[in-house]
């Protein structure tokens, strides 16, 4: 088990939503004024909620892409909110939305400074070239997602389909990053 325990903030989960009908986006702009629809520079719609904070782009073919939310709980959440709010609109929405989980990011910090350098050897599967970014890339198997690692202990983590990958990924490498004596912490004096 690690020294110090890992902080970990989902900052962004991305959900996509279909509705298997055709949606009129001019009939919501009617009926919503503060929505977003400019379709000569994008075929969606945006739909803003203050409560969750998301933005949900709706499409004519009835797909919906929801963006902020800090949880799963949160984006399905909010794409149910979004779709309540178009029926009390009076849009008719005829079947129950099929929703996926995308993309979930985070962020973490493993409370100490890693040693790229050596990290980029030890783990496999990474890039590396700190004259373009100063960070490590570094493509995860199990679970399946990419993680920027930067010197300071801090990174992302992205690619991940439900939560608990997101904890596991980044427990699983700050194990294997002290386990190979590449995290340095801090003496701190009390």
């Amino acid at each position: 088990m690690p020294k110090v325990k890992a902080s970990v903030k989902i900052e962004n989960v991305v959900a996509s939503a279909t509705l298997n009908q055709k949606i009129d986006l001019n009939a919501i702009v009617r009926g919503f004024p503060s929505v977003e629809y400019r379709p000569e520079q994008f075929p969606g719609l945006v739909f803003r909620l203050k409560r969750p904070k998301t933005a949900t782009l709706i499409f004519n073919s009835g797909k919906m892409v929801c963006t902020g939310a800090k949880s799963e709980k949160e984006a399905k959440r909010a794409v149910r909110k979004v779709i309540r709010e178009l029926k009390k609109g009076g849009i008719i929405i005829i079947s129950k939305p099929e929703l996926k989980i995308q993309n979930i990011v985070a962020s973490a910090s493993l409370g100490g400074m890693i040693d790229l350098e050596k990290a980029t050897y030890v783990l496999g599967k990474t890039m590396y070239e700190p004259e373009q970014f100063p960070g490590l890339i570094y493509r995860m198997d199990d679970p399946k997602v990419v993680v920027l690692l930067f010197a300071s202990g801090k990174l992302v983590c992205t690619g991940a389909k439900r939560e608990e990958d997101v904890y596991r990924a980044v427990e699983k490498l700050h194990k294997k990053l002290e386990e190979e004596s590449l995290i340095f912490y801090e003496e701190t004096t009390q």
